[in-house]
């Protein structure tokens, strides 16, 4: 009898794996709480990244918000053709600012990171990634930021709110599981490989590996290149957990080949998931 294999996973990307490629662009504005300094620029423009994606097997991605040069109707429009005509779906926009958990108005509001789940409408994004919260958590911030979490679900029922185990807020199994079920289930997790540490993080990952909608599928590096060990093991916790979503890979290492740490990467995607 022969085993059945499933279908390689779509070939994804995370956007951040083409920092360089994009030319380290950050738009001006984008990021008010400081993470990243606007500037860069000079490389593959936003509008030409459908067609070089698909060109390279790719089909479908994850975009960050800070590398649209425009936020103008006219230019969503033109990156949403540009997609349809190369056949790449945008997966999953990603804001990359803001504090859901914030209770002394020291971040961007509510409302900022409303505006961007617009953005993320327009595109044609079937879901969005928004920060849980860059404090430590306790009872009364997981509180905060599930409020807001589920107002903006429920102002933007076209998309799929999502957050994600990234930033002090959600260090650990314990503290996505309390966020997500104060959500009630209005809003979904995103899965990032790389965020959590250490010889506990493989525990971590698949006490939540089966709450996962889409993923980050982060590589990491070892002194030789790529961890391939880590990555197979941390791929494998997905695979176990019945996972069969989205595999965003990214690669930020020293090496300025993105496209080439990708493909490895890739290569690595397929052995487990295929």
């Amino acid at each position: 009898m022969t085993a059945t294999r499933r279908p390689a996973p779509v070939k994804a990307v995370h956007s951040w794996a083409l920092h360089r490629t994009l030319g380290s662009f950050v738009a001006a504005g984008a990021m008010p709480m400081g993470g990243l300094p606007a500037g860069g620029g000079g490389g593959l423009a936003l509008l030409d990244l459908p067609a070089e994606l698909a060109r390279r097997g790719y089909g479908a991605f994850q975009l960050a918000h800070f590398y649209l040069p425009s936020t103008d109707p006219g230019y969503l429009a033109e990156l949403r053709a540009a997609l349809t005509a190369a056949d790449v779906q945008l997966e999953c926009f990603l804001i990359d600012d803001g504090d859901p958990s914030d209770t002394i108005g020291a971040a961007p509001g509510e409302d900022w990171i409303s505006g961007w789940l617009d953005i993320a409408v327009a595109l044609g994004a079937p879901r969005a990634r928004v920060v849980a919260g860059k404090s430590e958590p306790t009872p009364l911030r997981l509180d905060a930021s599930a409020r807001v979490l589920r107002r903006l679900a429920d102002r933007h029922p076209e998309l799929r709110v999502v957050t994600e185990n990234w930033h002090a807020l959600l260090p650990n199994a314990d503290a996505v599981i309390a966020l997500l079920e104060r959500t009630e289930d209005r809003v979904g997790f995103l899965a990032d490989l790389g965020n959590w540490r250490g010889p506990g993080k493989y525990d971590e990952l698949a006490r939540v590996a089966h709450l996962a909608e889409t993923c980050q599928a982060k590589v990491r590096m070892a002194d030789t290149g790529l961890d391939v060990e880590d990555y197979r093991r941390s791929l494998g916790v997905l695979r176990d957990a019945g996972y069969a979503g989205p595999l965003a890979m990214v690669y930020d290492g020293p090496d300025p080949d993105e496209w080439g740490h990708l493909d490895q990467a890739y290569a690595v995607v397929t052995e487990v998931f295929g």
